[in-house]
Order: C-alpha cells, then structure tokens, then sequence
C-alpha cells in the first residue's frame, strides 16, 4: 500500500513538471531571440527544461497539481499549458513584427526594396532597412534586458493562471486580433518621416518633369530616392531608440492583459 501512494505522488510530480515545461516551452516557439532560428534546437530545449526544472518547486509549493484522469485529458491540459507560453511570445513577436514590415515600406519607398539579404532569426529573405531595424530592435531588446521581460511574465502567468487552470475566453480573439492589426498602424508611424520625405520629392520630380521635359527624371530619381531616405533614416534613429521603449512597456502591458483574460475570464 505504501509503495503505491509513493507511486501515485511521484506521478503527480511527474505530471506537474511536465505541465511546467510545455508552459516555459511556449515562449521558445515563436518569441522574438528566445525562438531565433539560428538558435540550435538542442540549446533551446535545454534552456526550456532549465527554467522548468528551476520553477518547479516554487510552483508545486504554492498549489498542488495532480494529473488527469486520463491521457487524453493529460494531452488536451499540455496544448492549453504550451498555448500560454505561445501566447507571451507571440504578442512579443508582433512587436517586432511591426518593425520588420516599417522597414520593408521603407525599402519599397527608398528604393532598397530589390536587394534581399539573409535573416538569421528568421532563415528568410528580409529587406535591408527591415533587416536593419530589426536587428537594432533585437540588440537593444537585449541591452535593456527586454528578455528578462519575457521571462519575468512567464513566471507572472504562473501566479495568474496556475497550472491546469486557464480560462478560455472569447474575447482573446478579438484581442489578439487588434493586436495584430496594430502592426500595420504601427509600423505606418515608424515608416511615415521616410514615406513622405519620398512623396515630396517625387512631388518636386514630378513638377521638374512638367517645367523642364529635357531632364531624364528617371536617372535623378533613383540616386535621389537612396540619399534622401538613408539621410531621413539617420534622422529617424534616435526617435526610434524612444520608440522601442515605448513598445517594450507596451509588450509587457499587453502580455498582462492577455493573462487576466484567460485567467479570470473578464472583458478588458
């Protein structure tokens, strides 16, 4: 009788590390330097199953888990665990994914929109400006300890929604959504001083082309479009340093609200 007790108690614990560690393992799916393809598989699984093994106790401590009755219900608590850690990341990737798409309305104004280079976080082709803003994002993200961020909400969610115990909510969907569509405005802001400094000068070529129809506008645009947009985006750097800020304190607000919705279920 004693040997089957201990069985059933080791089991529990069992279960309980195993919902920690599809929880931790969300956010190496898809969060931004936590899920970078150029990360080795083998290095985020052993990061995921250290930071699962250093927060087991404390949250065995506070609540007791038992597993499921069944597999299949065991199976069913592990997506809703792994869809929370998905979820801290994913509202962290769309913020940086409203860089990225600034950066490519900037290449297809400027003229950088041709030349392609390789994203290692990402294994795809990306614009250069896209490129480049991204990965001073990424830099600065890290230099601000923004991963810490990352980290310090996933431990959050542990006290929010403890395991096995998340609410679905209906109105994450429409979170998620205006998230979403919050890149494409986003990303408009960032990109607007470059966008319109272009849209003066094609004004101004435009009024050349009419006053003087001798001048080969086509010849002058190109290397135009390149000096402008590069000096505007020399200008726009230190404004978007501010911006980042900004955005990762809106990252962490948003990880929040998307926490208390599954959690409790209430409307923001």
């Amino acid at each position: 009788m004693t040997e089957i007790d201990f069985y059933d108690i080791f089991q529990g614990q069992i279960a309980a590390f195993l919902l920690v560690l599809a929880r931790t393992s969300g956010i190496f799916l898809i969060a931004p330097f936590f899920g970078s393809m150029n990360i080795p598989v083998q290095i985020r699984a052993a990061v995921a199953i250290i930071m699962a093994w250093v927060t087991f106790p404390v949250i065995v401590e506070k609540t007791a888990v038992t597993a499921p009755e069944s597999i299949l219900m065991f199976g069913g608590t592990v997506v809703q665990e792994i869809f929370i850690g998905w979820l801290i990341g994913f509202i962290a990737f769309v913020a940086f994914a409203a860089i990225n798409m600034a950066g490519k309305i900037m290449d297809m104004q400027v003229g950088f929109s041709v030349a392609q280079v390789m994203d290692p976080t990402s294994g795809q082709q990306s614009p250069l400006i896209g490129s480049f803003l991204y990965n001073l994002a990424i830099i600065y993200f890290l230099v601000v300890n923004g991963h810490h961020i990352l980290i310090s909400a996933l431990f959050e969610s542990f006290n929010r929604i403890p395991l096995d115990g998340m609410v679905w909510n209906a109105a994450l969907a429409d979170f998620i959504g205006d998230i979403t569509a919050g890149v494409f405005l986003v990303g408009m802001k960032i990109a607007m001083p470059v966008t319109f400094s272009i849209l003066l000068v094609n004004v101004g070529m435009g009024i050349l082309a009419r006053t003087m129809p001798q001048m080969n506008i086509f010849v002058i645009g190109i290397p135009l479009h390149l000096t402008i947009g590069s000096f505007m985006l020399m200008m726009l750097l230190p404004f978007f340093i501010l911006f980042l800020d900004s955005m990762f304190e809106s990252m962490y607000s948003n990880i929040i609200n998307a926490l208390k919705l599954i959690s409790s279920g209430v409307v923001l």
